[in-house]
């Protein structure tokens, strides 16, 4: 490329970048013009202290800025006991020495870096049952996935972490058993988010591991020596690796196969979501790369995979440019029927939403939705779409704060820490920022990392639990005032994988379709509800809801009444 024609593409892009400010201005003028805009903000509140939630993670910070101290850990929101009320878990960190030996793994050596299971009371608070349930860990744990991989009934548990990860199998008795080693799961190297996903439909749950890049603990020196400011390094130093892609081959056994599936290409992996996304009957797998292009692996079904982030049109943004991908969801955010992209990643990138244009491509859709000025100049990490307010359009909740604790050193108008970002979904053309409108959350600053998102009090409003790097956890309920209407679908697997994970869904009211997928995975090394919630609006009633199976079975359910939580079984007759 000649140097003129570079010249004009930098101008060409910081028009667009001032361009975008403008709009991130306009937005905030529009909130404040108060009752001429039908915006209707959110309310979180924060429940933490209340619940008796105490967790606290443990990054080990030291002088030496060893980069597995940036990234945090994650939540999950499950049921592991079958009772109807959400539990939580936090993946926690180790003891890591300043300075380390070259090559030292670190270890929960006290119980202040055990990883935390808490339980939900009938009276909505939680209690502290992690040594009971044997999940207090081992080693600098990182991600959290959950599913119920042998179809018992109840929902296994499996955390990843740096140099080894863990599946506990739960035995139904309020107690987990480590089976990593009979499973054959241990894995290698950083591990980051996992999902739980029958990527060949035959029932039963096969797990997919992200992985971050070739690391060990050294002594390299990044930042300004001049200065005395030592920082974290960059990614860009470090080899890529590959996911793990273990297929569940029966009787608690898995094998390794992620280089007969095609999916081994190397990457620097930090989070995972799976969707149809071009309905051929077969899930998908985007994994967000730091700082190279994005892979979306497309399911051939026939046991492998092909990597087309870039001829698919996700693999840059519209510039053209990688960016530092982080967190990652992968739903129908403009109730077409197809599943769209978002992922976030560092200021001056922009979060990147990607719309799906049903022919195996997507669009880059930052700029048109108004998203792209809304997160210039932030950090984003955990993400999710949910409806907030029940009026049948998915918005963003997105927890934020830049990698680099130094940032502000260098540049000003960047925070090292920052409050969460709330996006109302105005009928799938633009979002806009509620946050300054909807609690006192939004105005205070975390390092946050992991977000995970479910219905917590089962009052039909979806709530969310954040967790911080080296701090505090946060349970947020939503207190949303709306007259709106919901429905929340279990779904119950019999060909298929009892969790149901990979179903598609779609719900009919007078307003009409949204569509859905069943999945536990998504954001940032976190594990949300697999229950599948829908925002009704004013309708009171679900004309018909559609499921496609991941069996390939499809099954329609005639109306239903609002406000309550249906259970769906798969209409099955035969061997299991």
């Amino acid at each position: 490329m000649g140097r003129s024609l570079r010249i004009i593409l930098l101008a060409l892009s910081g028009i667009a970048i001032l361009l975008e400010i403008g709009a991130a201005f306009a937005t905030k003028e529009i909130l404040a013009a108060g009752p001429q805009t039908p915006v209707p903000p959110g309310c979180f509140v924060d429940v933490t202290e209340k619940l008796g939630i105490h967790f606290r993670h443990q990054g080990s910070p030291t002088s030496k800025k060893y980069l597995i101290e940036s990234m945090g850990s994650g939540v999950a929101l499950f049921d592991y006991d079958n009772d109807g009320r959400l539990d939580i878990f936090f993946s926690n960190g180790a003891r890591l020495d300043d300075p380390a030996p070259k090559g030292s793994i670190p270890k929960k050596d006290d119980a202040k870096y055990w990883n935390r299971l808490y339980h939900q009371k009938p009276d909505g608070t939680f209690e502290d049952v992690t040594e009971k349930a044997g999940l207090a860990g081992i080693g600098y744990s990182t991600g959290v996935a959950v599913g119920d991989y042998d179809n018992d009934g109840f929902e296994d548990l499996f955390v990843a972490g740096y140099g080894s990860s863990t599946l506990y199998h739960n035995n139904g008795d309020g107690t987990f058993t480590n089976v990593t080693a009979a499973a054959g799961v241990a894995g290698s190297g950083w591990m980051t988010s996992a999902a739980w996903v029958d990527y060949d439909n035959d029932g039963r749950l096969d797990l997919v591991v992200a992985r971050y890049m070739q690391w060990e603990v050294d002594d390299i020196y990044c930042g300004f020596p001049k200065q005395g400011l030592r920082s974290y390094c960059h990614p860009d130093l470090f080899k890529p690796e590959s996911v793990l892609l273990y297929h569940n081959d029966g009787n608690g056994k898995f094998s390794e196969v992620s280089h007969q599936a095609g999916i081994d290409k190397p990457g620097k992996g930090l989070g995972l979501a799976i969707a149809d996304y071009d309905h051929d009957g077969w899930m998908d797998i985007i994994l967000t790369n730091d700082s190279i292009p994005e892979y979306l692996f497309h399911n051939l079904g026939n046991g492998t995979f092909k990597e087309v982030g870039l001829p698919s049109g996700v693999g840059l943004d519209d510039n053209g440019n990688s960016f530092a991908g982080m967190g990652v969801d992968f739903e129908d955010y403009n109730n077409d029927g197809w599943p769209d992209i978002v992922i976030t990643d560092l200021a001056h990138q922009r979060y990147a939403l990607y719309a799906n244009a049903k022919d195996g491509t997507f669009e880059y859709a930052s700029s048109s939705t108004g998203l792209g000025a809304i997160s210039l100049l932030h950090s984003g990490w955990g993400v999710r779409f949910l409806d907030y307010d029940n009026d049948g359009w998915k918005d963003l909740l997105i927890v934020q704060s830049h990698v680099m604790d130094t940032i502000q050193v260098n540049e000003p108008n960047l925070h090292y820490r920052e409050p969460p970002l709330l996006l109302h979904n105005q009928q799938g053309n633009k979002f806009v920022d509620v946050s300054a409108l909807s609690g006192d959350i939004f105005h205070q600053k975390w390092a946050a990392r992991g977000l995970a998102v479910g219905d917590i009090n089962n009052d039909g409003k979806l709530d969310a639990v954040v967790s911080s790097n080296n701090g505090p956890s946060w349970v947020l309920l939503n207190r949303t005032d709306t007259s709106n209407h919901w429905i929340t679908l279990k779904l119950i697997g019999v060909k298929s994988n009892r969790d149901a994970i990979g179903a598609q869904l779609r719900v009919s009211t007078q307003a009409g379709d949204q569509f859905a997928t069943v999945s536990t995975t998504g954001s940032y090394q976190s594990s949300s509800d697999k229950r599948v919630h829908f925002g009704l609006g004013t309708a009171d009633s679900v004309r018909e809801i559609e499921i496609r199976w991941p069996s390939g079975i499809r099954q329609t359910i005639g109306p239903q009444g609002g406000d309550q939580i249906v259970t769906v079984t798969e209409p099955y007759v035969g061997n299991h």
